[in-house]
């Protein structure tokens, strides 16, 4: 059995964001695995202790996002595979393009991401990948269990269960609950320096610029407003009803 992990690496969810000239400041912050992909690799290293697998895990990303593959390494995957090109570095639909490419140079019988990103909460990128490889997919699981060539899963769904079956090859997203992610171990760190770990381009996947150009741009990014101290009106209730109609009206518009 062949897992293919799709990992991203994110801002540590403790990380103050900083943004000047409309982009997300960088400089010295630590960046982890995105917290939902942490199910997914953990999801995989279950399957593989118990059923027997090799466990791929794959990131599109600058170099720095070495780090969330050998991370990934060090719980137990088998090899990595990350493509470092910024021809990749587009929206979820440049990525998913991507990132279904690298998949068929394998045949994989199970792939797993997480549900969705912490920076940008999409969950576009996994059912998009899905669909570029024409597979199905069941997003946000809960549950997972792999029997006969089959999955058999559990998400949320509005306070009840859904439980689904569906025949392998599948792409599915990881939720919160689905698993308790364990920590890299001394020996595991020490031993992802040498498992392998393919670089590969845009080029080297026989995909062009233009053919996986993205269909979104951010025109800008900005922090909230910082919120102001509440008001409190005075006077008889009559009074405190005509004021508030005033301030939804005239100040705040939206009446």
């Amino acid at each position: 059995m062949k897992i293919l992990v799709l990992v991203k690496q994110t801002f540590d969810t403790e990380e103050k964001i900083a943004i000047r000239d409309g982009k997300v400041v960088e400089d010295g912050v630590n960046f982890v695995i995105n917290p939902y992909d942490e199910f997914a690799v953990e999801e995989a290293i279950k399957i593989k202790e118990t059923l027997g697998a090799d466990v791929t895990v794959v990131t599109v990303g600058p170099a720095r996002a070495e780090n969330a593959l050998r991370s990934a390494l060090a719980i137990g995957a088998d090899m990595a595979i990350h493509v470092d090109d910024e021809a990749a570095f587009g929206d979820e639909i440049t990525i998913s393009k991507v990132l279904a490419a690298v998949a068929r140079r394998d045949s994989y019988d199970l792939i797993i991401g997480g549900n969705m990103a912490v920076d940008d909460g999409a969950a576009q990128v996994g059912p998009r990948m899905a669909e570029e490889l024409g597979i199905p997919h069941v997003a946000a699981i809960t549950k997972l269990e792999i029997k006969d060539g089959k999955a058999y899963m559990e998400r949320d769904a509005e306070g009840d269960t859904e439980i689904l079956e569906c025949p392998l090859p599948l792409l599915v997203t990881a939720q919160q609950g689905l698993n308790e992610p364990r920590y890299p171990s001394l020996p595991g760190i020490m031993k992802a320096k040498k498992k392998p770990l393919e670089r590969l381009s845009v080029a080297d996947l026989g995909l062009s610029p233009d053919e996986i150009k993205a269909k979104t741009e951010v025109l800008d990014q900005f922090l909230p407003p910082k919120k102001e101290g509440g008001r409190i009106l005075e006077g008889e209730l009559p009074d405190q009803v005509a004021e508030l109609v005033r301030i939804l009206r005239y100040e705040a518009k939206v009446v």
